[in-house]
């Protein structure tokens, strides 16, 4: 269970709440709920409301870490509601629930809960506009014990996963309510704001400052918004099919420069590649963002962004194939639950599998088999279930690798046609929203025509080294020996090791 502590909050609650008007609420009307019920992290998300759209209009100063603006969110009441909860960790100023004032508390048992109680109970079914204004210090935040807001030496990061949302702006952190986005955000000239989606605009709005204003047309998960200022070298172009790509590079980058820019100038041609495996690319724009201070790379919605490190060693595809496949698996379709994580990280490790055998570096096939082969059976690797890893497991290597494992395992189990057949219809029919393990188990079953129960359980769901290893029984007993070192494995290894350890 996550347990939020903040560090500091500046007594906005008892400020506010004497403040503000008070709530008139009746009796009837009921509170929305505090979190989702996440099983690894309740108290996520709030009940009561859906949002449609945020619009997030900041200014940020880098040099004291100054953070300060407005979020409006629309939203529509799906029950008829007393108050509701946003989640969001830095000190408000005030809260305006359809233009009127609302009394703010903050949950002691979890500060980053903050309770609006409106002037007047909001009907079921009702459009809500809610605008939080506020200001503060986000690398001075703590939730749990850290914050993930990240400085640079030119600006700082808002990346992160699972959780990131609440040091910037306020939210119904959960994957299950996306939205589009406005984030518009000023800075001074000397720096670039960068976020996600399409560049609207950047204007200058008084001397020595620029804002930059980024939409988002797709559904969008909270954490998977994304704000990243600093000095970055910004390149604009178009894609062959006609999207606008955005890459930006770290000014910082030194020797690296030349193998991320080889690396990540070349992510519609991942695009290509993975649309033949998944179906159409599902948003507006594409891109990359390659920075120092960050310690891993994270698939923000059409703009991911990666550490220098992952490119240390020369060009990195791996890293690249991975979090652009997050597009399809991960952002596109979310999780409903963090604990099907592996419905994010089994599918985009398996497409750097694919795309090894694109450029001839080792089968799908020879990569998992190698896998298989190299990790000891008493290897704590194999007590990692990625169907349920646990909270605390949830970025261990084991959800990425034995993940893609059991991916191919399936692929062997069900054979290609069906295996590529329910990867397309999974992405087609959950396009935009949320599925869990469960579904994504019974569309495999209707789709081969046969019980499934024996791979699934086996490879996400029981702990220990499956006997038959991914390419089955037969397969293996018929191979001469172990499987050679694919020529991809020592890159897509790296780039596992970076993943699991940043997080």
């Amino acid at each position: 269970m996550r347990i939020r502590t903040r560090a500091c909050f500046g007594g906005v609650a008892t400020g506010l709440a004497t403040v503000l008007l008070a709530s008139t609420a009746s009796a009837a009307p009921a509170p929305g709920a505090p979190g989702v019920g996440d099983p690894y992290y309740p108290g996520d998300g709030n009940g009561g409301y859906d949002v449609t759209h945020y619009d997030i209009r900041l200014t940020y100063q880098p040099d004291v870490d100054g953070l300060s603006g407005t979020t409006t969110i629309l939203a529509t009441a799906e029950t008829e509601l007393s108050s509701f909860n946003l989640d969001f960790a830095l000190d408000i100023r005030s809260v305006r629930v359809n233009n009127r004032p609302a009394r703010v508390e903050r949950d002691p048992a979890d500060p980053t809960e903050v309770v609006v109680t409106p002037s007047e109970p909001l009907p079921e079914g009702s459009p809500m506009t809610v605008v939080v204004r506020y200001a503060d210090t986000p690398s001075k935040v703590t939730v749990d014990g850290w914050t993930a807001w990240k400085l640079t030496d030119t600006g700082a990061l808002a990346v992160d996963e699972p959780h990131i949302a609440e040091w910037w702006f306020p939210s119904n952190d959960h994957p299950t309510d996306k939205a589009t986005y406005d984030v518009a955000v000023e800075v001074p000239d000397d720096v670039v704001a960068l976020s996600n989606g399409v560049l609207s605009s950047r204007s200058k709005v008084r001397a020595g400052w620029t804002r930059w204003h980024w939409r988002s047309t797709e559904p969008q998960a909270t954490y998977l918004t994304f704000l990243a200022v600093g000095d970055y070298d910004v390149r604009q172009a178009t894609t062959p099919s006609g999207l606008p790509i955005v890459n930006a590079y770290d000014a910082g980058l030194g020797s690296i420069r030349p193998a991320a820019e080889a690396s990540v100038e070349r992510t519609p041609e991942v695009i290509e590649f993975l649309e033949g495996v998944f179906g159409p690319y599902p948003f507006e724009a594409q891109g990359g963002v390659v920075t120092n201070g960050l310690g891993f790379a994270l698939e923000n919605q059409t703009r991911s962004v990666y550490d220098a490190g992952f490119f240390r060693h020369g060009t990195n595809m791996s890293v690249v194939v991975h979090e652009n496949a997050h597009q399809w698996f991960g952002d596109s379709v979310s999780l409903e639950r963090w604990s099907d994580i592996w419905l994010n990280e089994g599918f985009a490790t398996y497409a750097e599998y694919l795309w090894s055998e694109h450029i001839g570096e080792g089968t799908a096939a020879e990569l998992a088999q190698y896998v298989y082969d190299s990790v000891p059976a008493d290897d704590d690797f194999w007590q990692v279930l990625p169907g349920d890893p646990g909270a605390d497991a949830q970025f261990h290597p084991a959800v990425y690798d034995r993940g893609a494992l059991a991916v191919h395992a399936l692929r062997t189990a069900v054979g290609d046609e069906v295996f590529f057949e329910l990867m397309r219809t999974w992405l087609e029919d959950k396009r935009g929203g949320h599925g869990n393990i469960e579904e994504f188990i019974a569309l495999a079953e209707r789709l081969a025509g046969t019980q499934l129960d024996d791979v699934f359980e086996e490879w996400l769901f029981t702990k220990g080294k499956p006997e038959a290893g991914p390419n089955g029984a037969a397969t293996r007993a018929a191979s001469a020996g172990p499987v050679a070192e694919p020529k991809s494995y020592a890159e897509i290894a790296f780039t596992h090791e970076l993943l699991a350890a940043g997080h």
